[in-house]
């Protein structure tokens, strides 16, 4: 025990009031409005989970060798994202990747792929904390557009659990928008008699749009999983997920992850933070983010055929 006082920003970042306030400052005057829902679809675990398959999803996309660079140190790379959902054998080894432009790529390195697609903890779960992995993992492109998700992309999720004789599923966000992304699919996989458990970064997202379960690890975006290079931390972190997957009583239960990222709080004070930014490094990064958002929406409508809706 510490008679220290906790530093006044140790407390989970408030994740939708940053993006909104980091995109006002750099010039974008329509504020993204997220997913909000006051009822939650609930499907309690209907068989022992030692019984269950059980389905990973995540916001993760292969490595596209053609499409430039990718990975750790990359800058944000639209053309290496997926605007599909695909699938994956979970028995083999697989090359993926986050090319997310809000992750937190100053306080982690995105180097272990342990932390945001957590297949070799699973493998290593199966058949002691749970039944059996279904055959393939499922990767879920991140829209901003939620119609899109709840639309296209949650039924075809739903499809493939189904096909694979999933009765639950364990869900892995990145950045901001993925988190949004994946409670939409958690929901529609409840909907539809799919227990689910989201295992995340960004608290306030999941709880705005409505989930029934979640596991809130308060790191840095894209450890979701657990710490880089720390496999104890990963396998704690996804036996919290799958104890809550079995026992949550109820919708919306949020579960902390009581481990902590460093001594330190210091790093939730850099991530879009208006104040923390000189005028010119503003202005520099508005610039930025003009040209990205140009590139995005022509790989964008490129993928979907058409101008892009919201």
């Amino acid at each position: 025990m510490t008679d220290e006082m906790p530093a006044p920003h140790d407390v989970p970042v408030r994740y939708m009031q940053r993006t909104r306030d980091w995109y006002l400052a750099l010039g974008f005057d329509n504020p993204y409005v997220w997913a909000h829902n006051i009822e939650v679809p609930f499907t309690p675990m209907d068989t022992a989970l030692e019984d269950a398959t059980v389905a990973l999803v995540t916001t993760a996309a292969p490595y596209q060798p053609d499409k430039g660079p990718q990975g750790p140190g990359a800058p944000y790379n639209s053309a290496a994202k997926f605007y599909e959902v695909y699938t994956g054998d979970v028995r083999r080894d697989h090359d993926l990747r986050v090319s997310h432009v809000a992750i937190d790529r100053v306080h982690t390195s995105m180097e272990d792929p342990n932390c945001w697609f957590p297949l070799p903890a699973m493998r290593a779960a199966e058949g002691r904390r749970f039944g059996r992995l279904a055959p393939r993992f499922v990767g879920v492109p991140t829209n901003r557009s939620q119609r899109h998700t709840i639309d296209r992309d949650a039924p075809e999720v739903l499809r493939i659990l189904q096909e694979d004789g999933a009765r639950a599923a364990v869900l892995v966000p990145n950045c901001p928008v993925c988190h949004q992304t994946l409670s939409l699919v958690a929901r529609h996989l409840e909907a539809n008699g799919i227990s689910t458990v989201i295992m995340g970064c960004a608290r306030d997202i999941p709880e705005h749009c409505g989930v029934p379960r979640f596991l809130f690890s308060d790191f840095p975006l894209g450890n979701g999983a657990g710490r880089p290079h720390d496999p104890a931390s990963q396998a704690a972190t996804l036996d919290l997920g799958l104890r809550l997957l079995a026992a949550a009583p109820a919708p919306r239960t949020t579960v902390q992850n009581p481990l902590r990222w460093s001594a330190s709080a210091d790093w939730k004070l850099d991530y879009s933070n208006v104040e923390m930014k000189t005028p010119a490094e503003l202005a520099e990064l508005q610039a930025a983010a003009h040209r990205d958002r140009e590139i995005a929406r022509q790989v964008r409508e490129k993928s979907l055929g058409g101008p892009a809706t919201a």
